[in-house]
């Protein structure tokens, strides 16, 4: 095969999407190198070899692919990083009252932040990853651009919302184009790839089987006491088990006998309350987001108000917006129809058409 005289750094996680997006840059002629983080010890987060994306049994799956596919392959050790940028900030979070996304704090601070920079200590052009979405060069505004994947059912755009338009420059996603997931299993499978059938990875890698918060309670070693349920009023409903155990529009798990059913609204930190209220006090046309990354375009003059469609989490139905920088240096966002538990902690991630304008952490 043809190389072009390029090098990439591949992102190899095990599963059968990041080995496929090996398999498209060999075919290429990129001169490619597999590289597989390890970002935990699975005894350090108490769960078995089995069950996550990242664990260790994944490695082998890496590296068998990366044989077949004749690169090099290495594990880069990132567990401290991955300890201090991303299960810290999720721990906090839970702790200061907000529902966090670890996977796009992974992509920000891990996988496009310090795999970026052993890419280029490495002289690689490019880091890959299995991730579905689209990059595209501007001509005319002279910026990188993050598109939707053609395959917009599996579409991940909003979980790279932080990409800096060095890293978007030496970013490659070749799962963006294809359109559809068969399409991308028949790729491996067309290899002999050993995880061709894999089952796509669902939970938190770190935390077992999505219970968070005993996750958090033996990582920092504290309990959170228990407080009393209100309602809107006031009125105690009953006794609740730990803030931390409770996000924005739950109804489930909350342990009461009411006469309707009731959702969590809000929590007070400070009084050690959560407050329940009916699924229309769920519902807010506005938020106000920090830290937001501009993308498509540079960050507008403030008060300037554009037009976009907004995802207020992930796999939200995105809905049309009006978003503007404020004096405060905040970006706020107003949706034209009010929107359904908006969160703080979740990203929102704002569009046009298929490219995303930029994204930031919702206050």
């Amino acid at each position: 095969m043809e190389k072009n005289g390029k090098r990439a750094l591949i992102g190899m996680s095990g599963g059968v999407d990041s080995s496929a997006a090996a398999a498209v840059m060999v075919e290429e002629g990129y001169e490619c190198i597999g590289a597989t983080m390890k970002l935990y010890q699975n005894e350090d987060v108490n769960i078995s070899r089995e069950s996550a994306c990242c664990s260790l049994d994944d490695v082998e799956d890496a590296r068998a692919v990366a044989y077949r596919l004749g690169i090099p392959h290495y594990v880069l050790n990132f567990t401290e990083d991955f300890s201090r940028e991303v299960i810290d900030r999720f721990v906090q979070a839970y702790e200061e009252g907000r529902t966090p996304n670890p996977c796009i704090d992974c992509n920000r601070y891990i996988k496009f932040e310090r795999m970026y920079h052993r890419a280029m200590e490495l002289e690689c052009d490019y880091v890959v990853t299995g991730h579905y979405a689209r990059i595209e060069y501007k001509e005319e505004t002279g910026r990188w651009c993050l598109k939707r994947a053609v395959n917009r059912a599996k579409d991940q755009s909003y979980v790279l919302c932080f990409l800096t338009q060095e890293q978007l420059a030496h970013t490659k996603l070749p799962l963006g184009e294809f359109e559809s997931k068969d399409a991308v299993r028949a790729k491996a499978e067309g290899y002999a790839f050993v995880n061709a059938a894999k089952h796509d990875s669902q939970d938190i890698c770190f935390v077992p089987e999505g219970n968070y918060t005993d996750f958090i309670k033996r990582r920092t070693g504290r309990t959170y006491p228990e407080g009393d349920f209100v309602d809107q009023e006031g009125k105690v409903l009953g006794r609740h088990k730990g803030l931390i155990r409770y996000t924005i529009g739950q109804r489930k798990g909350l342990g009461l006998a009411l006469p309707a059913p009731l959702f969590v609204c809000s929590k007070d930190m400070e009084n050690n309350r959560v407050i329940l209220g009916p699924s229309e006090k769920l519902f807010t046309r506005e938020l106000s987001c920090r830290d937001f990354n501009w993308i498509s375009r540079e960050a507008p003059a403030v008060g300037e108000k554009i037009s976009v469609t907004g995802m207020p989490r992930y796999r939200a139905k995105e809905a049309p917006a009006q978003a503007w920088i404020g004096e405060d240096g905040l970006v706020h966002v107003v949706f034209d129809e009010p929107q359904r538990a908006i969160t703080s902690g979740q990203a929102v991630v704002l569009y046009d058409g298929d490219y995303v304008v930029g994204g930031g952490t919702i206050l």
